[in-house]
């Protein structure tokens, strides 16, 4: 027995007590004894002894960090073939589409060594059911998302042998099994795998992985691996990679360390120490290296042999790989089209553009960091440019490939920061103040509003924008208003809300053949000349254009004058969105056997608000009441009140003034 466990009093305690009252070594001594070789871990279940590390680590939590921490003192052998490991934990809300949008995008961008299209596999299988992985992790609260990309991945003889090979030491080290699933992507130079993980172990629990394992662990792990079946670079592999770096137009190794390297003023002193017979490989690749940098702007000799690193090159240079990304993605969608991909006619991100919005055709849907939700849109423009635009991961899911929106759009202010701006006295803006002119007439209700609910609204906005920084709060009746809260409001807007609007979800032959209102219709009826280019989707839009006026011809919706021209008929837009909402409702009501009802101007609108669905005249709410359904006009707001009971009114014009349940609005 160890030394130390001899080495202890007993006190006897009590009679009849039950050892809590023992004091000295003895305690240590029955710790020590009650203590299993395998504990709990804190992602539950059993699994290996974790380090609890130094106070306040989380950095040590969780499970991994026993083989992080073996793989950090092994190290990584000198030719050790290189594997990146991108990792993301993803938080997931509850009711986002966007878990279930990223595996489709992953999906669809990669294909085969052989050009074909992916599919998902796992531990057991191929062509695994992607729906059905994002409805099993549909309640948990993280998602694991992994790049595994082996630099000489193209040598691999099996891309999903290595993968499985990887996540099965992974389940190893971490003590669980996983519920995952890959696919391979061999559209880019570099071969790699995208892995996705659920939150959760074997158990169910919530699994937590040590942040140390997943930033060093799994990389040493795939490197292992990947060494084990092509061997040790040579020094003439490690020699031509190295040479390669010099050219790129990307952040590189070489850059790497030379950032690394640099002095305080941001030099670096490349002159040959004293005694020096000749520069060393490293020497002459980081010569090389400045020479490219200089071209591009990004490093300057300032005296023979001493070099002056630009401010910003990590991120300019990282830039510069994602513009080449934008751009071979936005040159491989223009080719699906047929036609000749023209870099000089594209955009990315409205760079250099005027804030004028443009319609579009979606032609290409991408993840533009490959482990996120932000979606790259691109659209081919109206005016024959060719835009690339981000959006998050619940706005892309809405937009089809196919659809028409709007690029450049900037969001306006809204009427609830102007009424705020208005009511501010020597920038304060008070509740009390608002709701007494309200109640006096001073200032004129909306339609079905009241004066609690319309202040409520006002002060729901005004925490929002305190949230963001724009204004503070003194106490609950008196808010600061900075001089410039208009500007900063409608900064905080255009921040948080997508630059790309969906004029239609429906493809331009879908809306020639559609009973509805659609956007070919609002440009008819508009009378607004179009700025369409002789090409590309601008030549499509006008062809369109031209068989839609036939077919309201033949629907009766349009004639022709005596002089040949094609008149619409009076509220045509109205017309058509009611023959479309009843078909689909009559529809509809067959299907639940439930009664539909087309809600008329002053009638009341009441019951729970079950789903929505996009047809051709935008995209409408499905209210479910007692006895009956309707089919409404969809707002952004009833996001956050799907399956509750909602009441609202129907106004002149078909639109409603919402208000849930007895006393609360469903905000402005």
């Amino acid at each position: 027995m160890d030394d130390h466990l001899l080495d202890f009093e007993i006190r006897p305690g009590c009679i009849r007590s039950d050892g809590r009252q023992a004091v000295g070594r003895g305690q240590r001594l029955s710790r020590l004894i009650a203590k299993p070789a395998r504990t709990v871990s804190r992602s539950g279940g059993p699994g290996p002894a974790r380090r609890s590390g130094s106070p306040g680590r989380c950095s040590r939590i969780g499970r991994g960090q026993d083989a992080a921490n073996a793989l950090k003192f092994r190290g990584g052998a000198a030719g050790y073939r290189r594997v990146v490991i991108k990792t993301r934990m993803a938080a997931l809300k509850l009711g986002s589409q966007a878990a279930g949008a990223h595996l489709r995008y992953l999906v669809r961008d990669g294909v085969t060594r052989d050009g074909q299209p992916a599919s998902l596999y796992d531990r057991d299988g191929e062509g695994v059911d992607g729906a059905a992985f994002t409805a099993r992790g549909a309640g948990d609260r993280r998602q694991f998302r992994f790049i595994v990309a082996p630099e000489d991945g193209a040598d691999l003889s099996n891309m999903r042998a290595f993968t499985r090979d990887l996540m099965g030491q992974m389940e190893r080290d971490l003590g669980t099994k996983l519920d995952w699933v890959a696919v391979d992507h061999f559209n880019t130079g570099h071969p790699h795998s995208h892995v996705v993980v659920r939150g959760k172990d074997e158990f169910g629990k919530d699994l937590i992985i040590a942040q140390d394992y997943l930033t060093h662990g799994l990389r040493h792990r795939a490197q292992e691996l990947a060494t084990l079946e092509l061997g040790l670079q040579t020094e003439q592999e490690i020699a031509r990679k190295r040479e390669a770096e010099i050219t790129a137009e990307r952040f590189t190794d070489i850059d790497r360390g030379l950032v690394a390297d640099m002095s305080a003023a941001r030099t670096i002193d490349m002159r040959p120490v004293a005694g020096q017979a000749g520069g060393d490989q490293e020497a002459t690749l980081r010569q090389g290296r400045l020479r490219t940098l200089e071209r591009m702007d990004l490093a300057e000799q300032v005296s023979p042999g001493v070099w002056r690193l630009a401010d910003d090159i990590e991120p300019t240079l990282r830039g510069l790989g994602e513009r080449g990304d934008i751009i071979r993605a936005m040159s491989r969608a223009v080719s699906r089209r047929g036609r000749e991909a023209n870099p000089e006619a594209f955009v990315i991100d409205g760079a250099g553009e005027p804030s004028t919005p443009k319609a579009g055709r979606v032609i290409d849907k991408r993840l533009t960091d490959e482990l996120g939700d932000r979606v790259g849109l691109v659209v081919d423009g109206i005016d024959g440019r060719v835009r690339h635009v981000e959006v998050d991961g619940d706005t892309a899911a809405e937009i089809r490939i196919g659809a028409v929106v709007e690029t450049g759009a900037r969001p306006a202010s809204r009427p609830a920061d102007r009424t705020i701006a208005a009511l501010a006295e020597d920038g304060v803006y008070r509740p009390s103040d608002h709701r007494q002119r309200l109640l006096s007439g001073e200032m004129k209700l909306p339609p079905g509003a009241n004066a609690d609910d319309l202040v409520e609204a006002h002060a729901r906005r005004l925490e929002a924008l305190r949230r963001a920084g724009v204004v503070e709060r003194w106490s609950e009746d008196v808010w600061s208003i900075p001089r410039d809260f208009a500007a900063r409001a409608e900064a905080f807007e255009q921040g948080r809300r997508s630059q790309v609007r969906l004029l239609s979800a429906f493809d331009l032959e879908s809306q020639i053949r559609s009973d509805g209102a659609t956007w070919l219709d609002r440009q008819l009826v508009g009378g607004g000349r179009l700025e369409a280019a002789p090409q590309g989707f601008g030549a499509e839009v006008e062809r369109a254009l031209d068989r839609r006026r036939d077919a309201l011809l033949r629907q009766g919706h349009a004639t022709r004058g005596v002089d040949g021209d094609w008149r619409a008929k009076p509220d045509l837009l109205a017309t058509l969105e009611r023959q479309e909402i009843s078909r689909r409702g009559e529809a509809m009501a067959k299907e639940r056997n439930v009664p539909f009802r087309m809600p008329e101007p002053g009638e009341a609108v009441r019951g729970k608000l079950v789903d929505s669905l996009q047809l051709a005249s935008g995209k409408f709410a499905v209210i479910e009441g007692h006895m009956d359904f309707a089919l409404v006009p969809w707002r952004p707001v009833m996001e956050r009140y799907q399956g509750q009971d909602i009441a609202g009114t129907v106004e002149m014009g078909g639109n409603i003034s919402w208000r849930l349940g007895r006393s609360r609005g469903l905000g402005i």
